[in-house]
């Protein structure tokens, strides 16, 4: 309804029925440098574009978590390297499906200390960046961050470079996660191969339901706020601006919220501590 109006709007002005100040009333001036090279022009040179001054906002979808029993059952059902570590950079990680398929080699950094790297962020660690790539992945996130990654990721990407190694040698695309199985080999995978592989591990796995990459995002999340961190960690760790962005990711377990019911001291006890 609100776009319906907008051109009805724009069209008035074209015709010269409404003057000129409305538009700027419902729009801004702004480049294309945000947009992926598929929403551009095809001259590669940039563009300005009106841009909406108001929106409306979307209601986030309702999306459930992975619980830690159906990701552990997928992770088992895993038949390469490659796909396990894809499950755990998803659920363990964080990534978006189009971070994932996005990473190139150069942005794991698994060392305790990457300064030799030109790096100063400590510890094992991933970089995120939003870049323009061949297999349309992209980063939702506008900004660069690095993301800590623990032991069992570590692992997970040596014996994934064992494998690639072993079946492309130093050749294939710079893309880190590459097709290993079937042509063409070498090709950077694509975010829609990543939700295949999720369908699929979780048929193999007879879960009973299909479990969606965002799902396993939404299943870290979580896990990460039951283990104690604070909202303003989970939206770091998630790459998100705001600090209300991690809000409809949080799944808490039954068990902590019983938790917290519990911490909050009884009535008389609060009374006691104000006479006094």
């Amino acid at each position: 309804m609100l776009t319906a109006v907008r051109m009805f709007l724009v069209h008035a002005v074209v015709n010269k029925a409404a003057p000129t100040w409305v538009l700027e009333q419902i729009y801004e001036l702004a480049d294309d440098r945000d947009l992926p090279q598929e929403a551009r022009g095809e001259s590669g040179a940039m563009r300005y574009r009106m841009r909406a001054r108001h929106r409306l906002q979307e209601p986030e979808t309702a999306i459930d978590r992975a619980s830690d029993d159906e990701i552990v059952a997928m992770f088992l059902q895993g038949r390469s390297a490659r796909d396990r570590l894809i499950l755990l950079l998803l659920s363990r990680v964080g990534l978006r499906p189009g971070q994932v398929a996005g990473l190139r080699r150069c942005d794991p950094h698994l060392l305790m200390d990457s300064r030799t790297l030109g790096c100063d962020v400590e510890g094992a660690h991933v970089h995120v960046i939003r870049r323009e790539n061949e297999n349309r992945a992209w980063s939702k996130s506008k900004k660069s961050w690095a993301m800590p990654v623990d032991f069992l990721v570590v692992q997970a990407f040596d014996q994934y470079a064992l494998e690639r190694h072993e079946r492309l040698g130093a050749g294939g695309s710079d893309f880190l996660l590459v097709n290993l199985f079937r042509p063409p080999y070498g090709a950077p995978m694509t975010t829609d191969a990543i939700g295949e592989l999720c369908e699929s591990l979780s048929r193999r796995a007879g879960l009973g339901r299909k479990i969606g990459p965002r799902m396993c995002r939404h299943a870290m999340a979580s896990n990460v706020a039951d283990a104690g961190g604070k909202l303003d960690e989970v939206q770091a760790l998630l790459g998100q601006k705001s600090a209300e962005s991690p809000g409809p990711y949080l799944h808490p377990k039954p068990s902590r919220l019983r938790e917290a019911v519990e911490r909050v001291p009884l009535p008389r006890v609060n009374a006691k501590e104000g006479d006094r």
